[in-house]
């Protein structure tokens, strides 16, 4: 049974320039299990889907998460793109969960990640459940593994949850970080949007156990903007690589209504763009992904926009600060 998907150009479609200004006219294709890496002048950008919603349906959530990585290309799509024309766009396809063989869906994420990362490549990552969290900060410490074992990586979530539940019976998407947290002592982990009623006082109790930092939902406004990004940068200075995964569960479901759990309070879109432009200028951020995108629920595509308009965020900001050359093996 194969869990991976290589990139079909048939996803992409938008207006035509004739200039190679939309994403659809950008974007390259490529099957990540014969791809070869260039000498590029630009390192490439690297999309990779997760097809999955089964860590979502074990979270008791609602699910359709699986079809989020193909509607967030059919937005991405049609959306001008202003990164440098010499920097490279790749689509390398899903990683797909068949049934319910999450946890060989994660493996297989892992692998893929360090690949990417191994090759040069900033990667973005599409969701998906915020189980794949898990999977790919795993990639991240894989690939560090051989010359940076002990590097500190630092993970910065933007989410009305902790997902520190702890493991009983199946992983799941309430989970990542409390796993990662289990295997990793060289994590730090940052969470931004704290909803209180939507995590329960042994979330809170062992997020500070384990030296966790967070601010809430009301203290991420743009007009506390100075405070916060004086945490980032504290945060930043404590680690030498940064993983930033977005949950669009933790935004205002006026902004991002097609998710598994919707709130009517949660995180403004700009507050989201400030973090990561935050994140990317300490040249720091080595990959990144957006998650829990459940177009069954969206309205006007409103999430699959959002989604869309944070991708670009990130792609058009790499091209400025991003620090993933691979590390030497000489």
């Amino acid at each position: 049974m194969s869990y991976y998907s290589p990139a079909t150009p048939e996803v992409w479609s938008g207006r035509t320039s004739g200039q190679g200004y939309y994403y659809h006219e950008r974007i390259t294709c490529a099957d990540l299990e014969t791809w070869i890496a260039t000498e590029e002048t630009e390192k490439p950008v690297a999309i990779l889907g997760y097809a999955s919603d089964e860590g979502v349906r074990r979270n008791q959530g609602r699910v359709g998460a699986k079809e989020g990585p193909a509607v967030i290309r059919e937005r991405l799509g049609k959306f001008v793109c202003h990164a440098p024309v010499q920097k490279p766009i790749i689509d390398f396809g899903d990683v797909v969960c068949e049934g319910n063989e999450l946890e060989k869906a994660h493996e297989l994420v892992s692998e893929k990640v360090q690949q990417l990362l191994a090759a040069g490549c900033f990667p973005i990552l599409l969701g998906g459940g915020h189980d794949l969290g898990y999977a790919h900060c795993r990639g991240i410490f894989e690939y560090l593994k051989a010359e940076k074992p002990t590097a500190k990586v630092g993970v910065v979530n933007l989410d009305a949850h902790f997902d520190l539940r702890a493991v009983s019976g199946e992983r799941n998407s309430g989970t990542p970080f409390y796993q990662l947290s289990e295997e990793y002592p060289n994590i730090d982990y940052l969470c931004l949007g704290i909803q209180p009623q939507a995590n329960d006082p042994d979330l809170f109790a062992y997020a500070h156990s384990k030296g966790h930092e967070y601010l809430t939902e009301e203290e991420c406004k743009i007009a506390n903007w100075k405070a916060v990004n004086e945490r980032l940068e504290k945060f930043a200075t404590g680690v030498e690589f940064l993983y930033l995964t977005i949950d669009l569960d933790g935004f205002s479901s006026a902004y991002a209504p097609g998710v598994s759990a919707p709130s009517p309070v949660g995180l403004e879109p700009n507050f989201a763009r400030k973090v990561i432009e935050a994140l990317q200028k300490t040249e720091k951020l080595i990959s990144t992904d957006i998650v829990e995108l459940n177009p069954l629920f969206d309205q006007d595509l409103a999430t699959a926009r959002l989604a869309a308009w944070l991708v670009n965020g990130l792609v058009v900001g790499n091209s400025l600060s991003p620090r993933v050359d691979p590390i030497s093996n000489s």
